[in-house]
């Protein structure tokens, strides 16, 4: 048995198909496909900025790593021209030091020579005075001494 179509009703279906088909795309469909396309477009804009940030991030982490290390650098240098005008600074004064106390050595060896002459001239004023008093006991009587004439 075969059952004809009912072509009246087969239109009808077809015509409303078509009117649901036109109203769901235009009311449902195509404001999803393009909240979805839309979702995709920022999702690649924020996935553009987050690599050109992390790229900022990298190369501002590299320039701060650089600027760090020439302060380092400055700093080291500085810190070693400071420590040689410091040594030089003392070498001077310690140099400045050993010559004053070699001056004052010096001083106190002039000092000791003079007095040591001073004694050695007293000791041999001394020692002609005993001498002559000497002989003077000796012979009984008065005696002129050599130095004088």
């Amino acid at each position: 048995m075969h059952i004809p179509p009912d072509w009246g009703t087969f239109t009808v279906l077809i015509v409303s198909f078509l009117v649901f088909w036109f109203i769901f795309n235009r009311l449902f469909l195509r404001p999803y496909l393009l909240l979805l396309e839309t979702r995709e477009q920022r999702l690649r804009e924020l996935a553009e900025r987050t690599a050109r940030l992390m790229e900022e991030r990298e190369n501002a982490e590299s320039r701060r790593a650089a600027e760090l290390a020439a302060l380092r650098h400055e700093a080291l240098a500085r810190r070693e021209a400071e420590r040689r005008t410091v040594e030089g600074e003392a070498q001077q004064m310690i140099d400045r030091a050993r010559s004053a106390a070699h001056e004052s050595i010096e001083a106190a060896r002039e000092a000791v020579r003079q007095e040591l002459a001073a004694a050695e001239g007293q000791l041999k004023r001394a020692g002609q005075g005993l001498a002559q008093e000497l002989v003077e006991r000796l012979l009984r009587r008065r005696v002129e001494s050599a130095a004088s004439n």
